[in-house]
């Protein structure tokens, strides 16, 4: 009997076109993206024509160069059973929380879809998202220094063209800074007034663009958050909701490149010595039981 292609490591092509709610003969290649999660596939949407080219590659003054596919979108596959409509739709109804809140110019928005999946133990609902591809490198809250560290990694990644190489270097860590500032404050507004947060913790869970935006490109864990005192921990029993605080209060201390307000409330409570040992115990669990199931 094949394997659910939610439990599947990693999935082609070949594995896309043979769900039973894709077209078995695409006018797009599916490819799997290098960034992938306990939570969902992600593949790149491509246009067959690119992939050639990156294959054979093309002629520019005399040298053969390899452009690498652009997507033209991305297409999630969500990993979580539903055991319900219900379900389905409180997961949407959080993707939409974020998207109030940080559309369009700071998140890569998703149309969510709910559909009749015919797996090995027959029909089952899932749910799917086709998102927005946005083009620049990952920023890592946990190891950036500040807003000049992340420029060396642009240039690499887009080169001259289309590259913030028309604005001095202060010119673009001012224009990363002032981004990021509307970006955080976008973020606690969302805590505040809807009391929830996207995961801003993970790898790859954030971009930096070349113009110096922040967008939100994972949007499958979204939390509640609450001042209680318990540390509330996600269905892989991952405390997502606090490690998401911490992670706003780096981006917050090193792009801003400013020192957090410990009398906020969010940090007071969040970030309090007692509260982050406990924290880390918990962070300590989860890598040792997730460590056999990690996709990469």
């Amino acid at each position: 009997m094949p394997e659910d292609i939610r439990n599947r490591a990693s999935i082609s092509h070949v594995d896309v076109t043979a769900l039973n709610f894709i077209r078995a003969s695409p006018p797009f290649v599916f490819r799997r993206h290098f960034r992938q999660g306990l939570r969902s596939h992600i593949m790149e949407i491509l246009d067959p024509v690119d992939v050639e080219v990156e294959q054979t590659g093309k002629m520019i003054a005399g040298v053969r160069y390899f452009p690498k596919a652009t997507p033209r979108r991305m297409f999630r596959i969500f990993r979580a059973r539903l055991k319900t409509l219900e379900n389905a739709l409180f997961e949407i109804g959080r993707v939409k929380i974020v998207e109030r809140y940080l559309a369009p110019g700071f998140m890569a928005r998703s149309t969510e879809c709910i559909v009749d999946y015919r797996g090995p133990e027959g029909r089952d609902l899932m749910l799917c998202g086709f998102q927005e591809y946005v083009a620049g490198e990952a920023l890592d809250p946990w190891t950036i220094l500040g807003a000049a560290d992340l420029l060396p990694a642009i240039y690499e990644t887009f080169g001259c063209q289309d590259s913030p190489s028309t604005l001095s270097t202060d010119q673009w860590i001012a224009a990363v800074r002032q981004k990021g500032s509307r970006f955080i404050k976008k973020i606690k507004r969302m805590i505040s007034e809807a009391g929830h947060i996207p995961d801003l913790a993970g790898a790859g869970n954030l971009i930096i663009t070349a113009s110096g935006g922040i967008r939100l490109v994972d949007i499958n864990n979204i939390s509640g958050v609450s001042l209680a005192p318990s540390i509330d921990l996600d269905e892989k029993g991952y405390p997502v909701c606090d490690k998401s605080i911490e992670a706003l209060s780096l981006i917050e201390e090193k792009i801003l490149g400013r020192p957090v307000d410990m009398q906020e409330d969010i940090y007071k409570h969040f970030l309090n010595p007692k509260r982050r040992k406990a924290l880390k115990a918990k962070e300590a669990l989860f890598c040792k039981k997730s460590a056999a199931f990690k996709f990469i």
